[in-house]
């Protein structure tokens, strides 16, 4: 057992404890408060004058996919030669070796959703995985998470190239939606055949990736930039009935009141960088502001390796300075991408029962760059210390 004293907690599931005390036993969180019953034998990890958080939660990277410093040979993260590929998994495609894993742990990284790039029109499974181990099988939270879509300069630039379709804003949307509207054919003769398996349709590994989709048990995690992209995903995504989430969403705060009145969660970012290509022209971290007014539910993200991982709370920081209030900059690294993916039952909060993901900081790096991250806690395992 492992008792973490003397912290300012936060907990993000309700009040903020100062000088609090944390519990953890066999990987969870037993207990959580300023007096808790203490075991004799308990190890204790004295966080006085440190800030004591749930471990950060990135909720759109592509961390393990693209690894670090080694260029073709470690690039998994796009099979960028046929535009329609949901049968794609990112645990196939993740060397949990990959330094950047252990980038994000130095930046209290402790869970990360993780999946193909946005070359392709559908580009596979996302999952949510813890960001320590040597096996992906043993760090899963959940897979799939969400099935990647992709509209705007990504899937035009790079099917243009090869002389292909897609080559126009026209044809991704065409291809998604009669790819869904395979996946809808093919989830109703399934139905049909419950009782007769002669007529049930072969089986189609693309077909059955997206089952869970139409199911409503995942949604489409949408790749879109521009303001028009935006409104082609939504568009489609209520044709079909199926759910979404809006990643990067860069001119959401152009739109904002047509987002609230949507109602679907926004994945704001990578915007720490050079606006390399049109699209990317009114990004702004006065965003996540903006939309959170506006009662929309976001989260900030890093889009690593765009934005290496273990800056993610700097992202949230250049929030604070862009007007997100230092609490809604908290809950979009922690306990917002949790909900938005689905996985809060088990991370993006201190809460009893929990897993026992903690980062513990002294200074607070949403506001101060000199700070440091004293120590990672994942699955009550100390997998990272500063002493």
């Amino acid at each position: 057992m492992i008792l973490i004293k003397n912290g300012f907690i936060k907990t993000m599931a309700g009040e903020d404890i100062e000088n609090g005390q944390i519990l953890i036993e066999d990987g969870k969180i037993k207990a959580v408060g300023k007096d808790i019953e203490v075991p004799i034998d308990v190890e204790i990890i004295d966080a006085k004058g440190c800030l004591v958080t749930p471990g950060l939660v990135e909720g759109h990277c592509h961390i393990g996919m693209w690894e670090e410093g080694i260029g073709f040979e470690g690039e998994d993260g796009n099979e960028d030669v046929e535009p329609i590929t949901p049968h794609l998994r990112a645990i196939d495609g993740i060397n949990p070796m990959d330094q950047s894993f252990k980038d994000a742990i130095g930046g209290g990284v402790t869970t990360t959703v993780t999946g193909p790039g946005s070359a392709n029109v559908i580009g596979g499974q996302f999952l949510a995985m813890k960001t320590y181990g040597n096996r992906v099988d043993k760090m899963i939270i959940k897979d799939p998470v969400a099935i990647k879509i992709a509209f705007g300069e990504n899937p035009k630039r790079v099917y243009s190239e090869q002389h292909k379709s897609p080559v126009t804003r026209m044809a991704v949307a065409a291809m998604l939606r009669e790819t869904l509207y395979e996946a809808k054919q093919y989830m109703i003769e399934i139905e049909e055949s419950k009782d007769d398996p002669d007529k049930r349709p072969d089986y189609d590994l693309k077909m059955e990736a997206l089952l869970p989709v139409m199911k409503k048990e995942i949604p489409l995690k949408a790749h879109a930039h521009r303001a028009d992209d935006i409104f082609t995903a939504l568009r489609i995504a209520k044709e079909f009935d199926v759910n979404i989430t809006l990643d990067h969403c860069t001119e959401g705060h152009l739109i904002v009141d047509e987002l609230a009145a949507e109602g679907k969660p926004c994945l704001v970012g990578p915007t720490l960088g050079s606006r390399s290509k049109v699209e990317l022209k009114y990004k702004s971290f006065e965003t996540p502001k903006i939309l959170v007014d506006a009662g929309i539910k976001i989260a900030i993200i890093t889009d690593s390796n765009v934005i290496p991982i273990e800056y993610l709370s700097m992202c949230a920081g250049l929030a604070v300075k862009g007007g997100l209030s230092e609490e809604d900059a908290w809950k979009a690294i922690t306990i917002n991408p949790a909900e938005i993916i689905g996985i809060d039952d088990r991370v993006g909060s201190i809460e009893v029962g929990k897993d026992a993901d903690i980062a513990i900081f002294r200074g607070n790096p949403l506001i101060d760059l000199n700070y440091e991250t004293e120590m990672t806690i994942i699955d009550g395992k100390v997998v990272y210390s500063n002493k």
